[in-house]
C-alpha cells in the first residue's frame, strides 16, 4: 500500500487527456490504483494499493471507514455552526450523519500554490472534520450549508493511515495486512 500526499490540482487517477497533471506524474510503483478520490482542488492522503479488497474496504461507504479533514474556511465558525455539523447537515441529497467537528488552530501545513483568495475584511479559521461517509465534495458542502465556506481541504488520515510529515508530492509504502479480517481489525482501531 502506498500512502500519497496529493498536491492542489492533481488528478486522483493515472490518466488525462486534457494534459492535467496525475497521480502518474508522482507515483513510480507499478500496479497500484486509488482507494477512493480526492478532488482535483483538495490536497492530501490518498491511498493506493494492487489489492482489490483493500480498495474495496477503503472506498466503499458501506464500511463507514473515518476520514479526517483539515478544513480552512471563510469567518470564523460559530459554537452553532461546529454543532450543526456534528449532529449532521442537510444538504440537497439528504442529512449527512454526524461528524466530528472542532475549531483549531492554525495547523503546521506547507504553503499552498497557488494561496488560497483572502479578503482583508473576512478573517479565516481551521476545522478539524472526520466523516463516515464519502458523498462528493462532501466537506466543502456541509462547511457551506451552515455559512463558512471552505477555502483549502486537506485529507490528513482514512482510518489507521496518516498522512505524517510527507511533503505534497511525496509517498510511502505502507505494510498492510493481506488476511482480510487482519485488516478489517486493524481498520476498526
Amino acid at each position: 500500500m502506498i500512502i500519497f500526499n496529493k498536491p492542489y490540482h492533481v488528478l486522483c487517477q493515472f490518466t488525462d487527456s486534457s494534459g492535467r497533471a496525475t497521480l502518474a506524474d508522482y507515483i513510480t510503483a507499478p500496479g497500484v490504483y486509488a482507494a477512493g478520490r480526492l478532488d482535483f482542488d483538495s490536497e492530501g492522503l490518498v491511498a493506493l494499493t494492487d489489492a482489490g479488497y483493500v480498495q474495496h474496504l477503503i472506498a466503499d461507504p458501506r464500511h463507514k471507514l473515518p476520514k479526517t479533514y483539515l478544513a480552512q474556511v471563510e469567518g470564523i465558525p460559530t459554537e452553532q455552526a461546529i454543532n450543526q455539523l456534528s449532529q449532521g447537515v442537510k444538504l440537497n441529497d439528504g442529512l449527512t450523519l454526524p461528524a466530528e467537528a472542532q475549531l483549531i488552530e492554525p495547523p503546521e501545513v506547507w504553503e499552498r500554490v497557488p494561496p488560497i483568495r483572502a479578503r482583508k475584511s473576512i478573517p479565516t479559521a481551521w476545522l478539524r472534520l472526520t466523516i463516515t461517509e464519502g458523498r462528493n465534495r462532501q466537506v466543502r458542502r456541509m462547511t457551506a450549508a451552515v455559512g463558512y465556506p471552505t477555502l483549502r481541504l486537506i485529507r490528513e488520515k482514512i482510518g489507521p493511515w496518516e498522512l505524517g510529515d510527507l511533503r505534497p508530492g511525496e509517498w510511502r509504502e505502507e505494510t498492510c495486512p493481506r488476511d482480510r479480517r487482519d485488516l478489517m481489525r486493524m481498520m476498526m482501531c
